[in-house]
This record gives C-alpha cells, structure tokens and sequence, in this order.
C-alpha cells in the first residue's frame, strides 16, 4: 500500500474502507496494493475484462465457449471465471477479518429483475463458487424478497440497483428478517451491503434539471447524491442496522472526501483511485457536514429527488420504474449480460 496518500489516509485514520470497483485482473493488484478490502463487480465490468483483455481470459473463454451452452448459462459460465478468480485473491483479507471484508460481488442476470423463481436459484449457485462471494441483487421488489431469503440461508449478499433512502432502507429492514429468520433455524445469517450508486442518481437527476428545471444548477446537482446518502447513514447509525453502506459509482473527488468519517464502504473505480493517491486532498472528517438547506429546497423542487431523498419518498414496488434503475438494468442488460451471452 502507497503511504502517505489520501487512500492510506481514510483506511488508517476514519472507519471507512473501500472495494476496487472492477474485473480486471492486473487492475485489481494495484487496487490490493492500494488498500482494497474487497471488489464489486457487475455484468458490464466482467465484459468489458472479458473482451480487452483477452490474453488472461483466453484459455477460459475458449473452454467455456467449448461447453456449447444456452446463452443465458454461457453468460453465467463466464462470469463465474472472473468472480472467482477475484475472490481467490481476495480469500485471505476474508479471512483476516473474520469474514467482515474480503468479498467479491456476482450479480444475478439484471434482465431477471423482477423474476423471484429465478433469482433465488442463482443466488444460490453463485454462492457456491467460493465463501467470499457477495451475491448481488436488484433493490426492486422481488429483489428484496430474494435476498430476504438469501440472508436466511445464510448467503451474504449485495443490494445493487440502488440509488435512493427508501431503497437502502428497505434492504436494512429484509436483511433485519432474514437474521430473526436465521437465527431461529440456527443458521449464521448472511452479511448485506446496502448500495447507493451516487453518481448514477447524479446523473439522471441532471437529466432531469435540464428538462424541466431550468433554476437547478451543476453545483446543486453534485450534491444531490450526497445528500442522498448523508441522509441514509444518519438514519442507519440512528436504527442501528446491521447491514453496510456500500456507496458506489463516484463522480468526483467530492464524493469520497465529503463523506469521509463515515462506517461504511466505497467502491472506487480505477480512474478514480488515482486522485485520491496522487493529489493532496483535505484530510478531515465531513460525513456529518449537512447540504446547505437552501440546496435542499432547491433540490426538492424535483419529484425525483423528492423520491430519493425522503425515506417514504417510494414504496418497494416503485423501485423498478425509478428512471435511475431502468437506466441501469438497461445498461447492465445490454452491454453486460448479452454481450457476453453473445460472446
């Protein structure tokens, strides 16, 4: 691990870690030496590994390609490759701490984001593959009913697709009945990380403005994600709830720096990861700095960040039509897991 970086920082001096935020494998070394504790990964990610670089995923595509399997099997056959020879590396900071860190994220087929049949059989499977493996899973409603059951069962999971309070408050509640459910079977229960893609709320939320809210700026959009989640920790550290926010999708420096102090986990992308290792950032704790009200209001002149901000801004079945989730199934669906049925 590189000293005296703004990275090395966070680990040593505030309660937040981080999880290197993509497949590749010689990425994934330096994000390890960078201080990572764990890896998200996504059907886009795994494609995009799977196709640039082909010299360490040859011999595996080959076999898998080999198999002649149905295409959503294909998909399923190739993304295992990659997980596990993330969680592989990985397996060691598992075990060092207890099983708290050291996960690698597989996500469900994102075109099965309303289909509970099928979601929980994969989960199932995909927990196989190694103790390390966080499942992912869609923060819509059946998605909360799958990992519901996966926690249960004692299968660690990640909610994705998820970008909102009520969603991450939702997924705490689920996680909540699955441990009684455990519990009364004996069983350990599966560990949940709660994601808020930060930048992806952004993202739409700009769309947005720009439609319709012509008075909204640039400077309160790049706060909307982080009120967002200010918002969220307030309410987890206030409910005590066992599940981990996992805060994803970064934009900008300002979303690590301004949530820095706070118990929970970042996924950085590699092109992120540089900033926070060759520039001298403030090294403080803001995560209990609140957005100026006068943001807020502005800000809660739009619906849709009204429905993210407010903890009873959607109810579960509402979550799968949010514009920010149909954004990012689409993605996942079309230049992730067909890509690589296709391949």
């Amino acid at each position: 691990m590189q000293n005296g970086t703004y990275l090395n920082w966070v680990i040593t001096n505030t309660k937040t870690k981080w999880w290197h935020d993509s497949a590749d494998p010689a990425e994934l070394d330096l994000g390890l030496e960078r201080g990572a504790v764990g890896v998200t990964t996504n059907p886009f990610l795994t494609n995009t590994t799977l196709a640039k670089n082909k010299a360490a995923w040859g011999d595996h595509i080959a076999e898998v390609l080999g198999q002649k399997l149905p295409p959503e099997q294909k998909a399923e056959a190739l993304m295992r490759g990659v997980v596990t020879a993330a969680a592989k590396k990985l397996l060691p900071e598992y075990e060092r701490s207890g099983g708290k860190m050291g996960y690698v994220c597989a996500q469900v087929n994102p075109a099965r984001a309303g289909e509970r049949d099928c979601m929980l059989p994969m989960a199932r499977r995909f927990h196989s593959w190694a103790p390390n493996i966080a499942v992912k899973l869609p923060v819509t409603a059946a998605g909360l009913d799958v990992l519901e059951d996966c926690v249960a069962e004692g299968i660690t999971t990640t909610a994705t697709v998820s970008f909102t309070v009520p969603q991450v408050v939702a997924v705490a509640e689920r996680h909540r009945k699955g441990i009684a459910r455990a519990k009364e079977k004996g069983i350990e229960p599966g560990k949940c990380f709660a994601v808020i893609m930060i930048g992806r709320l952004d993202d739409y939320l700009r769309e947005v403005a720009r439609d319709s809210y012509p008075g909204i700026e640039e400077s309160d959009i790049r706060q909307a994600g982080l009120a967002v989640t200010k918002r969220a920790y307030k309410i987890y550290q206030e409910r005590g709830y066992e599940a981990v926010l996992l805060i994803a999708a970064l934009r900008g420096e300002y979303h690590l720096t301004e949530l820095a102090g706070a118990d929970l986990v970042m996924s950085i992308h590699p092109t992120m990861q540089g900033p926070f290792v060759s520039r001298d950032l403030p090294r403080e704790e803001r995560i209990d700095r609140e957005v100026p009200a006068e943001v807020i209001q502005k800000l809660s002149r739009m619906r849709e960040f009204v429905r993210a901000y407010e903890p009873d801004g959607m109810k579960p079945e509402e979550f799968i039509s949010y514009g920010a989730t149909q954004r990012t199934l689409s993605q996942f669906c079309e230049v992730g897991w067909k890509q690589l049925e296709s391949m």
